[in-house]
């Protein structure tokens, strides 16, 4: 198996003396492989996406509107106006 040394603040590495016991060396792994599966699948989509940068960037602002505005309706809501 590989090595790979991390940096890590130092208040970081405090609190990661402090909970001993926790094989941080697997949670590190077991993380580095789900970012690996996420960015896999991201970049299979984006290679059989038909959009341009400037047709995705318009597409994430408009749907980020939607989001907010139903995020507001349902605080309304539930809480009033």
């Amino acid at each position: 198996m590989a090595t790979l040394t991390l940096t890590v603040p130092e208040d970081l590495k405090r609190d990661l003396k402090l909970l001993k016991g926790i094989d941080w060396s697997a949670i590190a792994r077991e993380a580095i492989r789900q970012r690996v599966a996420q960015v896999r699948l991201l970049n299979a989509l984006a290679a059989k996406s038909t959009l341009s940068k400037k047709e995705a960037l318009e597409f994430s602002v408009q749907l980020g509107r939607k989001v907010r505005a139903g995020v507001h309706e349902r605080h309304v809501q539930k809480y009033g106006g």
